[in-house]
């Protein structure tokens, strides 16, 4: 089956096509430039495909499923020693795309050159979405494609209100289900050796 890429190709209106998109890369960076100037620390506030998204405040079962998964994270990561966990604030700069996810986690490999006044980050090693109604259809269209294509090679995600989190694991810059739990089950980490986790622990 013909992909768009190729089909796109074979187009006698390929030049046109690409005079549009140059165009309108052209002005998503310039929006993107104005999104840099005027984001602030007490924000949280994604960029992707062009707008600004701005997060409302999360309901309690968002809070306890993030904040809960990053503390065990975190301390696992940090009694061995093996890189670093961010949590809903550390900016995630793609190619095209700016991101916040709830909880991410970079290789010491990595995470060794960050420095302290650094803002934004390249692409984790793991990452976690919690849903909320607003973000939901983003986490599993947008942010799943794009997680994809830049090498992130573990994703996590949790839906708090039906209690299920779906693992994802990442072959050949393409996303497979490696095992989804609902409401119970031990959890393990594909990426970080050794760390897992009882669902329940990550619902209200």
């Amino acid at each position: 089956m013909e992909t768009l890429l190729e089909s796109f190709v074979r187009s006698p209106k390929l030049v046109l096509y690409n005079r549009h998109v140059r165009a309108l890369l052209s002005d998503e960076r310039r929006r993107r430039k104005q999104f840099y100037d005027d984001i602030t620390e007490q924000q949280k506030a994604e960029f992707i495909n062009g707008e600004i998204i701005v997060h409302s405040p999360v309901k309690l079962e968002h809070e306890f499923a993030s904040n809960n998964l990053n503390v065990l994270l975190k301390t696992y990561v940090m009694l061995h020693k093996i890189g670093y966990v961010g949590h809903e604030k550390m900016m995630i700069s793609l190619t095209r795309n700016d991101y916040e996810p709830d909880v991410c986690f970079w290789s010491s490999k990595k995470s060794v050159k960050f420095k302290p006044k650094q803002m934004k980050f390249p692409a984790p090693d793991f990452i976690a979405e919690v849903l909320s109604p607003a973000t939901r259809d983003i986490d599993r269209t947008v942010k799943l494609e794009d997680y994809e294509a830049h090498g992130v090679k573990e994703y996590w995600i949790i839906d708090p209100d039906k209690q299920i989190i779906e693992q994802y694991i990442n072959e050949k810059q393409t996303f497979e289900l490696h095992q989804k739990f609902v409401t119970s089950g031990i959890l393990q980490s594909v990426v970080i050796e050794g760390f897992e986790i009882e669902i329940s622990d990550l619902f209200v």
